[in-house]
């Protein structure tokens, strides 16, 4: 992650912060501490980037009190707008993927990078790397 732009949660790490007693739980908060970490370093700042495709389909509603740790960890909720409706729907139809995962996939095609993904679908997300040819990082969760 030493040249990271941003780093993208997919589904598990979203729902592994969201429950405390998920077996991966520690291991997520880990990984936002090295990217707070790294904000504070020469690297610069990298940003924390959740597709709010991502948050429905992990259960993530922001006004929950269950929310409270993932919410004070500043991640940037990145809407499905119209541009990204359009990118996301051409990835779904070329590669058969899920709408989160495509939404996640313009995510990448649009926000400047390189990426990390943090995720636990590492085929379908190396399938989207692959595909749009970006500078991209997986850490596998």
């Amino acid at each position: 992650m030493s040249n990271t732009r941003a780093v993208v949660l997919d589904n598990e790490p979203v729902q592994a912060i969201l429950d405390t007693r998920h077996r991966k739980h520690r291991r997520a908060l880990a990984i936002i501490e090295a990217v707070a970490a790294r904000s504070q370093r020469r690297a610069g700042p990298a940003r924390l980037l959740v597709p709010t495709t991502v948050r429905v389909e992990a259960g993530w509603n922001r006004r929950t009190p269950a929310a409270a740790v993932i919410n004070r960890l500043r991640a940037e909720d990145i809407p499905l707008d119209t541009d990204l409706a359009d990118r996301a729907a051409a990835l779904r139809s070329t590669l058969g993927l899920s709408v989160a995962d495509a939404h996640l996939g313009a995510v990448l095609a649009s926000t400047a990078g390189p990426h990390t993904i943090v995720t636990s679908d590492v085929a379908d997300v190396q399938r989207i790397v692959d595909h749009l040819a970006t500078s991209t990082a997986l850490l596998p969760f």
